[in-house]
């Protein structure tokens, strides 16, 4: 078997004991070698307890306390309720840690940055729930196609389709309403009245991505609910069905506004092309990343891409994955990677070939987006979104053209966090990484102020 795929026997022993990643390249020799279906190599729930519990235990809370990973193996297979016990008491203590660091600056007059409130435990939960389900959801795709069959839309004038499918199917006008009607609000949709608000400062995609939106939850609710039930997530009371909900009505609004069998010929034609998906589509940057890590239909699956959102303090605000991405769950960025690159020169399109530790390799692009803003005195939100996929697929993007994908001292070596990161030579260091201790040599001087050794 090893010889059929190119390796050596011990590296295959390596794999088969869940001490090495199975690589792109190597699903591919896998496909081509022997009769078997690559879906049932995809990363498994296991894999993906297995790096949550690896994010927490680098915490240095348990510094004293190590724990290996064949013991987290252990506990991710045997007992998986237990290690999903394990990420949400983690995730608790964490926005506690954050809770009582703002309240102790703001008792002691300092300026404490966002607000205390509001858990992110039915948001991780949801985000952890869509990357299972490999970011597709069949059945919304088959509601979107439905809505352009029944509402018989013209593409060339998409938001004006579905004012009137939306008056015509549901009774419900659509208005557009100035800043000072509407508020910090962007839609709004008023039950009584049967009018469904948008403010004035949104754009064309974001106008009819709202409409879509609205087609979502009021016809295809039940859908909706149905999805949300099987997700295991409950009625209205639970938060995070709330958190679902909106999810799954924002997918299918992508779904309507670029509708997967087109979307599918576009990006295969165009080479993924964003800018020119913007122009076919009538839609944002931001839109076309988000709808590209959804086509992972069976038989016409486009390349698995991860795509992450976030703000210039590094708060992520959104997260998706049809694959594995070079994010942690826990933490922010590692500064390497050339979403950071996109606050220094907005405007740009920057591409990077990463490597991670274990030898993964990504290609990834990134460009700042600008949310409306309210006029002068309240400027938009400007973000950071990077696309990247394995670099096995970068040949099929344009952004890819001219790059020598192979050369072996291309690639920029990133971690998911310092935590679990073994690159000890690295200058963007803040943190030991796990399992390392700090040591202090006062005639001595590398790539950072401190010396890390193992413990």
């Amino acid at each position: 078997m090893a010889e059929h795929l190119g390796i050596s026997a011990s590296y295959l022993n390596l794999l088969e004991n869940n001490q090495r990643p199975v690589t792109v390249s190597l699903l591919l020799k896998l496909g081509q070698s022997f009769d078997v279906d690559l879906q049932n190599f995809a990363e498994d729930e296991g894999a993906r307890l297995v790096s949550g519990l690896q994010e927490v235990f680098s915490d240095g809370l348990f510094d004293r306390h190590p724990v290996s990973r064949d013991d987290m193996l252990h506990l991710a297979s045997t007992v998986p309720e237990a290690a999903r016990g394990v990420l949400a008491l983690f995730q608790a203590y964490c926005e506690t840690r954050e809770n009582l660091r703002l309240l102790t600056a703001e008792a002691a007059g300092q300026p404490a940055g966002a607000g205390v409130g509001g858990s992110t435990a039915a948001i991780e939960a949801v985000r952890d729930y869509v990357h299972e389900q490999g970011n597709y959801f069949a059945e919304l795709e088959d509601a979107a196609d439905e809505v352009w069959r029944r509402g018989n839309l013209n593409p060339n004038h998409l938001d004006q389709s579905l004012g009137a499918y939306l008056e015509r199917e549901l009774a419900t006008r659509v208005r557009l309403m100035p800043l000072e009607a509407m508020g910090p609000a962007r839609r709004r949709y008023d039950r009584h009245s049967r009018r469904l608000l948008l403010s004035e400062i949104l754009g064309r995609p974001s106008r009819t991505f709202q409409m879509a939106v609205q087609i979502a939850l009021l016809q295809y609710r039940d859908l909706i609910d149905r999805l949300v039930r099987e997700a295991g997530f409950g009625s209205d009371s639970d938060e995070a069905g709330r958190v679902m909900r909106i999810d799954l009505a924002n997918y299918m609004a992508g779904a309507v506004m670029m509708p997967y069998d087109r979307m599918y010929r576009a990006v295969t034609q165009l080479r993924y092309d964003i800018e020119m998906l913007q122009h076919r589509f009538g839609a944002s940057f931001e839109q076309i990343c988000h709808r590209l890590t959804t086509l992972q239909r069976p038989g016409a699956k486009g390349v698995p891409f991860f795509m992450i959102r976030m703000d210039k303090a590094g708060n992520v605000s959104k997260r998706y994955s049809a694959n594995r991405g070079p994010f942690a769950r826990f933490g922010g960025a590692c500064p390497r990677w050339n979403v950071h690159d996109a606050f220094r020169w907005p405007g740009r399109i920057h591409t990077q070939i990463s490597e991670m530790p274990d030898g993964q390799r990504s290609f990834s692009l990134a460009a700042t987006v600008t949310k409306a803003g309210a006029g002068f005195r309240a400027p938009g939100q400007v973000y950071a979104i990077a696309l990247g996929c394995d670099a096995a697929y970068a040949g099929d993007l344009v952004y890819a053209d001219g790059v020598d994908l192979y050369n072996p001292d291309i690639a920029v070596p990133i971690g998911l966090h310092c935590r679990l990161c073994n690159r000890l030579d690295c200058s963007q260091r803040a943190f030991p990484p796990l399992n390392h201790r700090l040591t202090v040599d006062e005639d001595f001087r590398g790539a950072t102020a401190y010396v890390f050794e193992p413990q």
